[in-house]
Formats: structure tokens, C-alpha cells, sequence
């Protein structure tokens, strides 16, 4: 077969770096760059995946160099699901930035964006856990930038505690790296799953590592500062934190809690599922108490990262089909949520909750776009929030683990809350009425586009849960 043979995984890592170059280099040239280089990335992407489903696992040897001297990439049903999520989102925000930013902004939004899609599709790749934390450091950096993209006080906070958070978080998951190539001369993920035993230096490094991925993920209570980021950010720079930067720090920890740490008890895995209980109703009350709809969905993002801790203490049941179904479909939900604030806000100068003024007769695809997600982030059929938190409540019921059945039904009502609360107010009349302002089409559709997809995962969740068994990488290891 034609391009069987093309090294897809390297490319989809180079071509967007290219691209960030290239946007860089000719910023007047940026747009039509960036959207060229998004949808030779898409290609990228669709050409490994056809290679991993007709060939089975992926490994490229960097330079010739395989593990345990080189750097090997690794791509199997997992890694390829995130990589596919990663472009579908991408692709959207970079459709819908176009309408949103201005010039000066723009310049810098698309050579940034372009950087932190190659450090994702690298990060997804990586075989080896010092990898990892490069292309969690090179995440982190763009991220940071792109908080600060808007300019002003407030921008300027959220980024700084943004990268003093991600500095502290890095340094406690190298402290773990330092430690288990001491202990076992190896950085390589399969070598070390089939190296590492229970020791008082792996119980360290296993601490430290997860210690640093849970607070760079935001899970409740290291949450802190992620609502701060969102709302000074702009749209689409919260919808590639909320959709892709926060899971990149999951998919790490999973990949080392399934591969490389030895088995824990299940005390470990309940404190994390009581982590995650704890977020989703934290996050929950927080979004229903916002008076601001970008900070509302911010806090939302909060309860919706403790859905995938849950899945800890359920997984010897369900396995891990559910929590990478919810990641799929937060992804892809909150990216439109996002967008659809970005709209609201550009609509009418503001995003105060109670002065909506009529929203959904002004903007009918954004609200639209805003329903549809929050139908998926509620957990309601037939979209792939609900397939995603079904099997979380059979697994829960299966193993009479109730407590969990109550976290995420009180979950999915203080969502529904908040959700109708936004939807409500679209639709009367605000107290001061206010001069509306245009919002360009793409950034309505683009947003819609979004939502229906998160919709549409619920009708076609049997194949990408296949595509999971491709290398089974939940075939063994802690907590699996």
C-alpha cells in the first residue's frame, strides 16, 4: 500500500514545529501557514492511525537509537486516541481563532499554538519517562505564553502562578525520574515495568512523580490555579488548556501507574478516587456559585478532571475504557463550551451571567453549541459523556461501591444546574440592555461543530473503545 512505510510519528511532530517556524518567520503569512500546517498534521495523524489499526504497535527508533541508549517513539490504540483528539480539537480552535484574534495577537497566538500541538503529539509518543518530562516542560512553556496572550494585570497573574505551578510540578516528577534511573539504569517505560519492584526508592519516586502530575492536572485541592488561568485567558487558548493541556499530566500518570509502578493496594487507589469525589462536587458547587460564565466553565473543568480519578478504585471492574471515554468526550465538550463563552463575551462586551440579554435569540448556533456540551458534561444520552459515565456507575454497582453511584449522580445534577442556570438567563431579557456586537460565523460553527461531535462519540463509542486494545496497554500494572 502507498505511504505504508512513512514514518507518520515523526512527521506529526515536525510538521508543526516547521509550522511554528515558518508563522514565526513570516507573521504577515501566519494564518494561511498555520491552517495549512493544522490540516497536514490531521493527515499526519490519520496516516499513523490507519498504520496502527491495519500493523498493530508503532516503535520508531530516534536517529537508529532504540531504548535503552536512544529515544524511541511508541504509538499504540491509547496514544493514538489522544493524538486523534489533540487534532480534531486543534483544527477546531484554529478555524475559530481565526475570527476571534486580532492581528498584532494573532501573530503570536499561531506560532505558540503551533509549539504546544508538537510538544502534545510528542508527549503521546514518548517511550521513556525523561521524554516525557521534556515534552511536558516544552507544554508547559507554550501554555504559559498563551495565557499571557491577552495582556494586562490579571493575564499576567494567571500565567506567572500558572508557570510557578508547573516549575514545582516538574521538579517533584524529575526528583522520581533522577530516582529510578539510579535505582534501575534504565528510562525506557518497558524496561522498567519489567524492572521495577516494590522498594522504599520506587514508593519515593512513585510519590513524587504523582505528586507533580496530580498538581499539574488540577485535581481537587491543587486546583488553585487553574481557575485563575482560564479566566484571564482567552477562549481559544482555555479551550486547548481545559480539552488537552490538563490530560496531558493524566495520560503521564496513567502510563506509569499501567506500566512502569509496581501494583498498589487498594487504599491508594480509593484516596485517589475520594480526590476525585471531592473535585467533582468542590468544582460543581464553584461553577453553580459563579456569577461569570468563563469562570464558571473553568470551575466545571475542576469537577469533570475528578470523573477520571474516579475510575481509579473501578478499574479492576470496568477497566479503563470509561475514564478514556470521558477524556474524549470533556475534551471535545468543553472545547465548545469555550468557545461558546468566547462568543457570548464578543457578543455583548461582557460575560456576566445575569446580563445575557437574549442570547439565544441573537446567537442561536452559540447557545445551541453551549446545550449540546453541556448535554455530554451532564452525562446525558445518546453522547459520549453518557457512555463515558455509565460504565463508571455499572462498575460501581457491579462492585457495591454506592458511595461512588452518589458522587456521580450529585455530580451530573450540580451540572445540570448550572447548565440550565446559563441557559435560562440566554433567554430573557437583561436589566440594561446593551449594543451588541457582530460575531463572525466560523466562530459560531466552529464551536456547534464541536458540540455536535461530543454528541456523536456517544453513537459511535464501539470503535475507539476497539481501538484501546491495540498493544493493550491496560493490560497490567497498578491500579489496572
Amino acid at each position: 500500500m502507498p505511504f505504508a512505510g512513512v514514518p507518520w510519528e515523526v512527521l506529526i511532530i515536525l510538521l508543526p514545529l516547521a509550522g511554528a517556524m515558518a508563522c514565526f518567520l513570516w507573521p504577515r503569512r501566519a494564518l494561511p501557514l498555520a491552517l495549512l500546517t493544522a490540516l497536514a498534521v490531521s493527515v499526519g495523524v490519520a496516516g499513523l492511525g490507519w498504520q496502527v489499526v491495519t500493523q498493530g504497535v508503532k516503535r520508531h527508533a530516534v536517529g537508529g537509537w532504540g531504548a535503552p541508549l536512544g529515544i524511541d517513539l511508541y504509538a499504540d490504540g491509547l496514544s493514538l486516541l489522544m493524538l486523534a483528539v489533540t487534532a480534531v480539537v486543534a483544527l477546531a480552535v484554529g478555524v475559530y481563532a481565526r475570527g476571534y484574534f486580532k492581528a498584532r495577537a494573532a501573530r503570536a497566538f499561531w506560532p505558540l499554538s503551533l509549539f504546544l500541538w508538537a510538544a502534545l503529539n510528542a508527549l503521546f509518543l514518548s517511550a521513556d519517562i525523561f521524554n516525557l518530562y521534556v515534552t511536558l516542560e516544552l507544554l508547559g512553556l507554550a501554555a504559559v505564553a498563551l495565557v499571557a496572550l491577552a495582556g494586562g494585570a490579571a493575564a499576567l497573574n494567571g500565567a506567572m502562578r500558572y508557570l510557578l505551578v508547573g516549575l514545582l510540578g516538574s521538579l517533584a516528577y524529575l526528583l522520581g525520574v533522577a530516582l529510578l534511573y539510579h535505582g534501575f539504569g534504565s528510562l525506557d517505560l518497558a524496561i522498567l515495568g519489567e524492572r521495577v519492584e516494590a522498594s522504599p526508592v520506587v514508593w519515593a519516586a512513585m510519590g513524587l512523580m504523582s505528586a507533580g502530575l496530580l498538581l499539574k492536572t488540577a485535581l481537587f485541592p491543587l486546583h488553585f490555579w487553574l481557575p485563575a488561568a482560564h479566566a484571564s485567558a482567552p477562549a481559544p487558548v482555555s479551550a486547548l488548556l481545559s480539552a488537552l493541556v490538563v490530560k496531558a499530566s493524566f495520560y503521564i500518570l496513567l502510563r506509569l501507574w499501567l506500566t512502569a509502578f509496581p501494583p498498589t493496594d487498594a487504599v491508594v487507589a480509593q484516596l485517589l478516587g475520594l480526590l476525585g469525589a471531592g473535585a467533582v462536587l468542590w468544582g460543581g458547587m464553584q461553577a453553580l456559585r459563579q456569577t461569570r460564565l468563563k469562570l464558571l466553565v473553568a470551575y466545571s473543568t475542576v469537577a469533570q478532571l475528578g470523573y477520571l480519578f474516579l475510575a481509579f478504585p473501578l478499574a479492576s471492574v470496568m477497566g479503563w475504557g470509561g475514564a478514556i471515554y470521558l477524556l474524549l468526550s470533556h475534551a471535545v465538550a468543553k472545547t465548545a463550551m469555550f468557545m461558546a463563552a468566547g462568543n457570548i463575551r464578543r457578543f455583548g462586551g461582557h460575560d456576566r451571567i445575569a446580563d445575557l440579554d437574549r442570547v439565544a435569540q441573537r446567537l442561536p448556533l452559540t447557545i445551541a453549541a453551549f446545550g449540546l456540551a453541556g448535554v455530554s458534561i451532564m452525562g446525558l444520552p445518546p453522547s459520549g459523556g453518557f457512555i463515558a459515565k455509565w460504565l463508571l456507575l455499572e462498575a460501581a454497582v457491579r462492585t457495591n461501591q454506592w458511595w461512588w453511584v452518589v458522587v456521580l449522580v450529585a455530580g451530573g445534577l450540580l451540572t445540570a444546574a448550572w447548565v440550565f442556570r446559563v441557559i435560562g438567563y440566554a433567554f430573557t431579557q437583561a436589566r440594561v440592555p446593551h449594543a451588541p456586537r457582530a460575531v463572525p460565523v466560523g466562530m459560531e460553527w466552529a464551536a456547534l461543530a464541536m458540540a455536535v461531535t461530543a454528541i456523536v462519540l456517544g453513537l459511535v463509542a464501539p470503535w475507539p473503545l476497539a481501538l484501546l486494545a491495540v498493544g493493550a496497554p491496560f493490560a497490567g500494572g497498578a491500579g489496572g
